[in-house]
């Protein structure tokens, strides 16, 4: 049994490993949320390795969860081989999620030449696939935006002035939307998806720094307790 001050430090650990659930709930909830609102939404527009993305979120929600409540039972019974392995998988995440941090950091530049060359493909295929011209609507109504540099852009894919209804949030799926309609959005759709992705990102990296940051305390706390329980069989 643990005594005195390792007392104190056995119930930060199970209150640690109560917060450290809930952060995992959280993470799964943001994975949930930008899976259906975001690259469901826009698939056509981001490569597929971005869409692993909130998949990957998801799964680390839910590793987190688990490994909480193992960090709860270790801490609960006092026991040291479970608490190591608690904290040795907090070490590995913690681990996992700085270097996916840098690497986010490093390559966010991609996300413009991503969308250069997303947005400039599906445009012209707006009125040949049902899906793309879905993406596209989706993000013009949204976003309230049109082309992907602006109106004009569609004047190359349609050689006329007319635009997607979209365009126009006065025109109704039959009505005709044109440069000269009253309302029509003027605002570039790839500005305001790079902005959507990088606050996006901005977010969850955030997030997983605070996250990491929490877990060095789960950590110190783990080790402390570990060390502790160990000297108690060495005496014994």
């Amino acid at each position: 049994m643990v005594s005195g001050g390792m007392t104190c430090v056995k119930y930060l650990l199970f209150c640690f490993n109560l917060l450290f659930a809930i952060s995992g709930l959280a993470i799964l909830v943001v994975g949930v949320i930008a899976h259906v609102h975001i690259y469901a939404q826009y698939s056509n527009f981001v490569y597929p390795s971005y869409q692993l993305a909130p998949v990957i979120l998801i799964a680390v929600g839910v590793i987190i969860f688990l490994i909480s409540f193992f960090g709860c039972c270790g801490a609960v019974k006092e026991n040291h081989c479970m608490i190591i392995t608690f904290s040795i998988l907090l070490g590995v995440i913690f681990a996992a999620e700085i270097a996916a941090g840098v690497i986010g950091y490093i390559n966010r530049h991609e996300v413009q030449v991503m969308l250069d060359t997303k947005l400039n493909s599906t445009m012209y295929k707006y009125y040949t696939s049902t899906d793309i011209k879905k993406t596209w609507d989706v993000a013009q109504h949204e976003l309230e935006c049109c082309g992907m540099n602006g109106p004009d852009d569609w004047q190359k894919v349609n050689h006329n002035n007319s635009l997607p209804h979209t365009c126009c949030p006065n025109v109704h799926n039959h009505g005709v939307c044109e440069k000269t309609t009253v309302g029509v959005y003027k605002s570039s759709c790839i500005q305001k998806l790079k902005e959507m992705f990088m606050n996006y990102a901005s977010g969850i990296g955030a997030v997983g720094l605070g996250v990491a940051g929490f877990q060095l305390f789960g950590i110190i706390f783990a080790c402390a307790l570990a060390r502790h329980i160990r000297k108690e069989y060495e005496t014994v």
